[in-house]
């Protein structure tokens, strides 16, 4: 049993008062907006105090996690026993030299993006609109509209889970579909240099303006989701099996398949985490019945069942 208290104190320690909270809903930082108390969650100002974070709960044999912005997580309804480790704004700084832009975990993709437009810098386009946060786009190879950070990815400095600094280099990133080094060895991306190209301001601005419209027209931006609920099976559009199962709109709970993307499940009614895990099970095994096709979750699910 974790002695909650005993062990907020030791963090607080290391990363001020301020920076640790105890029983921390996680619908809070969730964008699923579900999600039990985790015992704790803690806020690293920077690597060296994560790193005797890491090192500290190593020592004890304290579980830990760690996560970005919350945008490819559901967190069970029991929550989380052990230690959150949360990566945002106080991980977040960055700087341009040439076609090289090089940022910290905690920096949201999407502003990467953005940074790289106000620098004439192409090859990162596809990122507009994506909610994660950079070092969750390594994590998981995010993309869409044919980009993938595999495609701009040159050097990732990460550290291991026994809170030693390494760095990994072009194909040691391990990409695959929705994969990377980080869900096969584990690691906490600590910051990455994405190797662009010179383009138009004009033009790259005009990419991103169409794929901004295209995901408004086309995504339920307006509810809370994770995005995209599962990987896309090879040689299959998600959207389209579920639909062709009749669930578009169908609803268990709070929690509905979205009427606008059917690759998408939506919170519409303070839907539970266990609405959302049911409704994801309920169409896996639509599909799997209808179509012989298995549906891998692209989002992970995690906490006490």
């Amino acid at each position: 049993m974790l002695d909650k208290n005993y062990i907020a104190g030791i963090l607080k320690g290391i990363v001020g008062e301020s920076n640790v909270m105890i029983d921390e809903p996680m619908k809070n930082h969730t964008s699923f907006r579900v999600g039990g108390p985790a015992d704790i969650l803690v806020v690293p100002e920077d690597v060296e105090s994560l790193g005797k974070v890491v090192k500290e709960l190593n020592s004890r044999g304290v579980p830990f996690f760690v996560m970005g912005n919350g945008t490819n997580l559901v967190v069970r309804d029991k929550g989380i026993r052990g230690v959150i480790i949360k990566l945002l704004d106080n991980f977040s700084r960055y700087s341009v030299k040439g076609d090289v832009i090089e940022a910290e975990a905690g920096i949201l993709i999407s502003k990467v993006s953005r940074i790289a437009l106000e620098h004439g810098l192409t090859g990162l386009e596809f990122a507009e609109g994506i909610p994660g946060t950079l070092g969750g786009a390594i994590a998981m190879n995010a993309g869409a509209y044919n980009g993938e950070m595999k495609d701009v990815a040159e050097r990732t400095v990460y550290m291991d889970l026994n809170g030693d600094i390494k760095s990994v280099s072009g194909a040691e990133h391990q990409f695959g579909k929705r994969t990377s080094f980080v869900q096969k060895e584990g690691g906490i991306v600590l910051k990455t240099e994405l190797k662009l190209n010179k383009g138009s301001v004009d033009e790259i601005r005009t990419l991103m303006d169409e794929f901004k419209r295209r995901r408004k027209e086309t995504q339920p931006l307006e509810l809370p989701s994770a995005g995209s609920i599962f990987k896309r099976p090879e040689g299959y559009y998600t959207g389209k099996l579920v639909q062709d199962c009749g669930l578009r709109g169908f609803r268990i709970g709070g929690a509905e398949v979205s009427c606008k993307h059917c690759g998408f499940i939506v919170n519409v009614d303070n839907a539970k985490a266990e609405d959302i895990i049911n409704l994801i099970k309920h169409i896996q095994d639509a599909v799997r019945d209808r179509f012989g096709v298995e549906l891998q979750t692209e989002v992970k699910i995690i906490g006490e069942e």
